[in-house]
């Protein structure tokens, strides 16, 4: 029936019970507002305030609203600002607790006025009004910054905690995910990253490389992934990382059936699983180096396609049977290394199809094949970051591959890598020994006397003004190009000067700063406002937006802004 119902009609039945809905009583009243939600469809608030409005101020006037009488006005928020100054900047909870013994404090010195009402007022507000009078001085006091808020907060904040004590032995399906990144030793620009997926019962893992950080990507690196477990994904545990806690990949993890949970902020343990294979074999294969670019992408892909079918069906890894605590050490036991393909095929969860295929599977392997293609694509990698590295200093660009080019001549090469101390051509090559240099003469060892004293007269001089004497002086020898080995002469004789004070003169007596003498009145406060805004000194005084006040030369209770 709400449906039905035009806005025109609903105004014609506000004006129509209007006069009847003020002068009814309250039982009266609860039967009009049942018959009007009834008839309209609105929720029990929207008539409620529709009928609390004044009447029209003319024919086709807009009605106006009530406003609401503000309770504590301009005495009180500087009264607070205050205290809050006072209190070292707390926050509103803690401030509520600390008004009623931080208050008196400041009355008995003098440092606070207020009147009576004012002063009740202040004794009884909330810890809410306080943050709310008190966000433009916290504004202020950060510099005009306003704390950004964290975008994926609220997607964060609904998506369930799950830590490592909290598996219990699930089924598998169910997977850890993190991504490594591949940006050498700089964050900035773009660079590929791996999505490590692991799952939790049998340590089955699976390794994609992705071009950027979106969400998109992951979707579809979750939907790929999908198709190389042996079996169907059940859960997925993300970390707080904002590729993951958004708005594309939770809802579609869920579209899909997923039980998304995440880690707690800052406890890697908590996927303890995945952190462990990033290590084992993200890391052992990729390294640390920098990889960008859609070809590097492809070949990344090439060698995970190797890397899990070697890692899934012929490497063992530990698992944790029991640990316990005794007294300061912790004990734990471990099964048996298994690989994850001999752990699917034990657990009791798998279905015989998904075991009867990776039986098939493991015996159409060639681990020695497979080991082949993960170093030959390690080397075209390793060939990829030298290349950019020496397009970088301007050299040759690195050789072209040494892999073998089959399997069998791969297997001649098994245990000859060791003896000739060849690294993988991923990893970070040996650093060479350092050369020691002997110092070379400089131009400014003549001169070094002379600056010396310049600085014992004029501490403050620059490295300008210093080559600026000195090209007077000097005009063949020295100019504006010098000005970087007078930066470091000038850097090493301020430190040889600042490391004599400290060895020669003693501590002293901590001197205690002198109370701000005045008081702070409520209604007239005589700080800043706010009380961060720069301060302006004039002949003693201090001004703050036309407000002044006698400057004292220390303070114990100063404006930190």
């Amino acid at each position: 029936m709400a449906g039905k119902i035009s806005m025109g009609a609903r105004r014609e039945v506000l004006s129509a019970v209007m006069e009847r809905y003020r002068s009814a009583k309250r039982a009266e009243k609860g039967r009009i507002l049942d018959e009007l939600c009834a008839m309209t469809g609105w929720h029990r608030k929207q008539p409620v305030r529709a009928l609390r409005r004044r009447a029209p101020v003319g024919p086709g006037a807009v009605e106006v609203a009530r406003e609401r009488k503000r309770r504590y006005g301009a005495p009180i928020k500087d009264a607070v600002t205050a205290l809050w100054e006072a209190s070292d900047r707390v926050c509103g909870k803690r401030l509520k607790v600390m008004i009623p013994t931080l208050l008196p404090a400041l009355e008995q010195h003098g440092r606070l006025r207020l009147g009576q009402a004012d002063r009740e007022r202040v004794l009884v507000i909330s810890a809410a009004t306080i943050d709310r009078l008190l966000v433009e001085v916290k504004i202020a006091a950060s510099g005009g910054r306003r704390r950004r808020a964290g975008f994926y907060s609220a997607i964060r904040r609904e998506v369930p905690i799950r830590t490592f004590n909290d598996w219990n032995s699930p089924p598998p399906g169910f997977c850890e995910v993190d991504m490594v990144a591949h940006g050498g030793t700089s964050v900035a620009g773009s660079f590929i990253q791996t999505l490590t997926m692991v799952d939790v019962a049998t340590g089955w893992t699976e390794c994609l490389p992705l071009l950027t950080r979106e969400g998109s990507l992951v979707v579809e690196a979750i939907n790929r992934a999908q198709s190389l477990f042996p079996w169907l994904l059940r859960g997925v545990d993300f970390d707080n990382d904002s590729a993951f806690m958004n708005d594309v990949v939770v809802p579609w993890c869920r579209e899909q059936k997923l039980e998304v949970t995440r880690s707690r902020a800052y406890k890697k343990n908590d996927q303890a699983f995945v952190e462990q294979k990033n290590g084992a074999v993200v890391r052992r294969l990729m390294g640390y180096g920098r990889f960008d670019g859609v070809e590097t992408a492809r070949v990344m892909g090439r060698l995970y396609a190797a890397a899990r079918l070697y890692v899934n069906f012929f490497q063992p890894s530990f698992k944790l049977k029991e640990k316990r605590r005794e007294g300061a050490k912790v004990i734990k036991r471990y099964h048996l290394p298994l690989t994850p393909y001999e752990r699917a095929l034990a657990h009791p969860k798998v279905t015989a199809a998904v075991k009867k295929r990776l039986r098939d599977q493991y015996s159409s392997l060639d681990p020695v094949a497979l080991l082949a293609e993960i170093g030959a694509t390690q080397d075209e990698l390793g060939n990829r970051v030298d290349r950019r590295a020496g397009q970088a200093r301007n050299l040759q660009p690195a050789s072209t591959s040494t892999a073998p080019a089959t399997a069998a001549s791969f297997a001649k090469t098994l245990g000859k890598t060791t003896t000739t101390g060849e690294p993988r051509a991923t990893h970070r090559r040996t650093r060479r020994p350092y050369k020691t240099r002997v110092r070379m003469p400089s131009k400014l060892d003549p001169h070094i006397a002379a600056i010396e004293g310049w600085l014992a007269t004029q501490p403050q001089l620059t490295a300008l003004a210093i080559v600026g004497r000195l090209s007077e002086k000097h005009p063949e020898e020295f100019g504006t190009r010098q000005h970087s080995i007078v930066q470091r002469l000038l850097r090493a004789l301020r430190r040889k000067t600042a490391e004599q004070l400290v060895a020669e003169e003693p501590l002293g007596e901590a001197t205690t700063a002198a109370p701000l003498p005045g008081a702070v009145d409520g209604s007239g406060y005589v700080g800043p406002d706010p009380p961060t805004a720069p301060l302006v000194e004039q002949a003693g005084k201090a001004t703050w937006r036309g407000r002044s006040a006698e400057v004292a030369s220390t303070s114990a209770m100063a404006p930190s802004g």
